[in-house]
């Protein structure tokens, strides 16, 4: 039996997974490729996005990390049932393509979200800003997933703990791995 702290742990670092690794992922094109928002700015006269925001970073995370969740989704269904503490993302893994494809493409959404929010409230691209950070691009897959597959997300995530973990992991593995980013030369900054 696994201490029911630990399980939580284990299914939201399980769930989380391919979107952390979307999102490190996103940053091996280095900005190359068009920009998400075109160069074109925003009625206030910012960028939309901001040109760190490309579309050769968004389609190579989301699509290069869905293999982790597919990964996953099969695992879990050869896995004992005894060991089946995280939850399964479809009958298949072919089911689980629309779950894997929420998780990475729904990170770099939310990423994109985070550089929107930053453009408005005048912060430039590349600025640290904690939080706009972190958060939107775990947030995002997590609302999505709530809404469309609450099975998977709802016990995975509907609780204090599970949330407090959420944050812990994405501020400490964020950091960690844009740092790891940035000294490998992927990242221009640290953050």
């Amino acid at each position: 039996m696994v201490n029911p702290h630990l399980e939580v742990l284990i299914r939201v670092l399980w769930v989380l997974t391919p979107v952390y690794a979307a999102n490190a992922l996103a940053t091996i094109p280095r900005g190359r490729g068009p920009p998400m928002d075109f160069g074109r700015n925003w009625f206030d006269g910012r960028r939309i996005l901001g040109s760190s925001k490309t579309w050769s970073g968004f389609l190579f995370g989301t699509f290069a990390a869905v293999p982790i969740a597919l990964l996953q989704a099969w695992l879990i269904l050869i896995a004992p049932p005894n060991l089946q503490l995280v939850p399964h993302y479809g009958p298949t893994v072919l089911a689980a393509v629309p779950v894997a494809f929420l998780l990475t493409g729904g990170a770099l959404s939310g990423d994109a979200v985070g550089s929107f929010i930053k453009r408005r409230l005048g912060f430039e691209s590349g600025r640290r800003v904690i939080g706009l950070d972190q958060l939107p691009f775990v947030l995002v897959p997590i609302g999505l997933g709530l809404w469309l597959y609450p099975s998977i997300f709802v016990p995975t995530f509907f609780s204090l703990e599970a949330l407090l973990w959420v944050l812990l992991l994405t501020v400490g593995l964020h950091t960690l791995f844009n740092w790891i980013g940035f000294k490998i030369g992927t990242k221009k900054v640290p953050w």
